[in-house]
């Protein structure tokens, strides 16, 4: 019996998935030691017991990820887009607004303050993408598949992610790798997996003494409950926080439907940028203005909160509907240049980037938030910075730092990699 269930039913899930979780890494103790963000363990998790289910044979069940119910994509749409009802992906308001929270969220004055920190991370960031790129080449060709192959299974997927992948795949088909969307579409999944499951556990790698200047507050322990996320938590602040968490709140949708337009705009100018990108810019410029004229309004721990809100949401959202028997029927060279590229990305960040920011407390966030955003998302980029953070104490130039430069200026510098790669292989 084949039964696909309503996106509805898996917005529905997204709470009881992220309590499962929740409730998953406080009762084994070593995920929460390795820093497993709670929407990564329960989101695979359901995902794993769907796939069971169909491999039963009792029932195939998938879940449809997108809608085109005018209330729930009115924010992300322009007015034009809109009037026909596109369908939009379920998880996409969710995101928006995540990164949206990231421009508001981030003050002027640290990002002027990132100096050698956001060099080290950008300069990082597209090596590893030209790194990735010539590793999946390389491993391509000698397992003789299409060299493009190394290209979709390097920087375009992993260091761009599903976006990415889906706005150059007219690009690599016109260049003569058919079926580019779906091949990209299977690698970005295996990154996000990846990302999530592994950047939290370099970082307590390296935090545990692999360094002169290794500093911070002591873990906390395992038991204390602030050392792991929880949903409810950061909803009780959030009711608290009352006329404030709305009056943010509402700014964050006005920029989401600001940057709309801005995304609109930039579509039309031929950039193949990811579709947060108009809302996080429009966030970037809202903070600048108003830190710029003295404002005291913007309350960065409010947009913490709700960020600390939407991001799970979203990754519960997203992970629970992943089909990981599309994982586990990726060709065989897929799957061979997606992991030594997987490794090598680790090994890049811990021998070489880890060095660059200085061995110390800020430097490990920073590391594993490179690794979140250079092989899965900037999602679990931040999800693992998160986990983080609640055990061994705040990073406030990381997580200053790591999601403009893996939600943003890393666009502006993977885009002509893969293009270059593209036009090199053609």
């Amino acid at each position: 019996m084949l039964l696909t269930l309503s996106p509805w039913i898996l917005l529905l899930l997204a709470v009881p998935v992220l309590l499962l979780g929740e409730g998953v890494v406080r009762r084994v103790p070593l995920l929460a030691r390795y820093n497993l963000p709670v929407p990564v363990v329960g989101g695979l998790l359901c995902s794993a017991l769907l796939l069971a289910l169909n491999l039963s044979g009792l029932a195939v069940v998938s879940f449809a990820t997108k809608v085109s119910t005018g209330g729930w994509t009115w924010l992300v749409t322009t007015e034009v887009e809109w009037a026909a009802r596109p369908m939009k992906n379920l998880n996409l308001p969710l995101l928006v607004a995540f990164f949206t929270c990231v421009g508001l969220g981030a003050p002027v004055r640290i990002l002027r303050t990132g100096g050698r920190a956001l060099a080290v991370l950008l300069v990082a960031g597209t090596v590893l993408a030209v790194l990735q790129n010539t590793v999946g080449v390389a491993l391509a060709i000698a397992l003789g598949a299409p060299p493009l192959l190394g290209v979709v299974c390097g920087a375009l997927t992993l260091v761009g992610g599903h976006g990415t992948a889906l706005g150059f795949a007219p690009r690599f088909e016109q260049a003569g790798l058919a079926s580019a969307a779906t091949i990209g579409a299977s690698a970005a999944t295996f990154g996000l997996v990846a990302g999530g499951v592994l950047a939290g556990p370099l970082a307590e790698w390296l935090l545990r003494g692999r360094g002169k200047n290794v500093s911070g507050p002591a873990p906390v322990p395992l038991e204390t409950s602030s050392s792991v996320a929880s949903f409810f938590s950061d909803v009780r602040a959030l009711g608290g926080l009352g006329r404030t968490a709305v009056g943010h709140a509402l700014l964050i949708a006005g920029c989401v439907k600001a940057g709309a337009w801005v995304s609109f705009g930039l579509d039309r100018a031929g950039a193949s940028l990811p579709a947060y990108m108009g809302a996080l810019l429009v966030g970037f410029f809202v903070r600048a203005a108003h830190d710029g004229a003295g404002g005291t309004w913007l309350r960065s721990d409010v947009i913490a909160r709700l960020a600390a809100v939407l991001l799970p949401l979203f990754l519960a959202v997203t992970l629970a509907a992943l089909n990981l028997a599309e994982l586990a029927s990726v060709a065989g060279p897929m799957l061979v240049i997606l992991v030594v590229n997987t490794l090598v990305s680790l090994a890049f960040a811990a021998w070489v980037v880890w060095p660059l920011l200085g061995r110390d407390h800020e430097a490990g966030v920073m590391v594993a938030g490179l690794v979140g955003f250079g092989v899965g998302s900037t999602g679990t980029a931040v999800a693992a910075m998160d986990a983080i953070t609640r055990r061994r104490g705040p990073a406030p130039r990381a997580v200053a730092l790591v999601p403009p430069t893996g939600g943003f200026f890393i666009d502006f510098t993977n885009a002509p990699v893969i293009g270059a790669f593209i036009n090199l292989l053609r």
